[in-house]
């Protein structure tokens, strides 16, 4: 049995990507956002589970690593995609994502490999753990 392939991407310098903010990236024909809090950097479905809107529109909360949807203000953790408040219930996806000589590495793994797509979430954004 062979290991499902992966696909490793660069998306740019660190520095690019202002400290609190989000940015979208399409990656593999998915929607990611990308948030920077400081030296982290944390990679997510961009679509709200509750609504067809990007998450990279809405505001960073650095405090409790969180992302709120712009539309109805359901926050997601950067961390796990679980949703902390209503009117989300359902996680988005989250993806490994590091930070190698000052370059966003984004690694997805293939469709049927939930332990590197993350949290399952809403549309293509990843399969569930």
């Amino acid at each position: 049995m062979t290991a499902p392939a992966t696909t490793v991407h660069q998306l740019g310098r660190l520095d690019d990507l202002a400290d609190g903010a989000a940015r979208r990236v399409v990656v593999d024909g998915r929607s990611i956002a990308l948030v920077r809090i400081g030296a982290q950097v944390y990679a997510l479905g961009d679509v709200c589970s509750h609504a067809d809107v990007s998450l990279s529109e809405g505001e960073v909360l650095p405090d409790t690593r969180e992302i709120e949807c712009w539309k109805h203000g359901s926050a997601f953790s950067l961390e796990t995609g679980e949703p902390q408040t209503l009117p989300a219930t359902q996680p988005v996806a989250v993806y490994d994502v590091s930070v190698v000589d000052g370059e966003i590495v984004l690694t997805i793994g293939a469709p049927d490999d939930p332990a590197r797509n993350g949290v399952g979430g809403a549309g293509d954004e990843g399969s569930a753990r």
